[in-house]
């Protein structure tokens, strides 16, 4: 499925004109119809997967407990 520069931004959470930067410099793939370009969807199920991966990592470490200090001294 292609979609246009407005509807990948939106399809990814990124601004228009940083999508339509990425294209011109070839970061996204896209095809140029003449009039516009169209970007496959397909391209950023990695994106994506990737992105998944990442968030699930920093929830894992923020829900790891602290471990206690080897330092501390018992004054008892």
């Amino acid at each position: 499925m292609y979609m246009t520069i407005e509807q990948t931004a939106e399809y990814i959470g990124m601004p228009v004109e940083q999508v339509r930067q990425y294209v011109l410099a070839g970061r996204i793939r896209a095809v140029h119809d003449g009039e516009q370009y169209l970007v496959n969807q397909d391209q950023f199920t990695l994106y994506f997967s990737q992105l998944e991966t990442a968030k699930r990592l920093i929830e894992e470490y923020w829900n790891d407990p602290i471990p206690p200090d080897r330092d501390i001294k018992d004054e008892d």
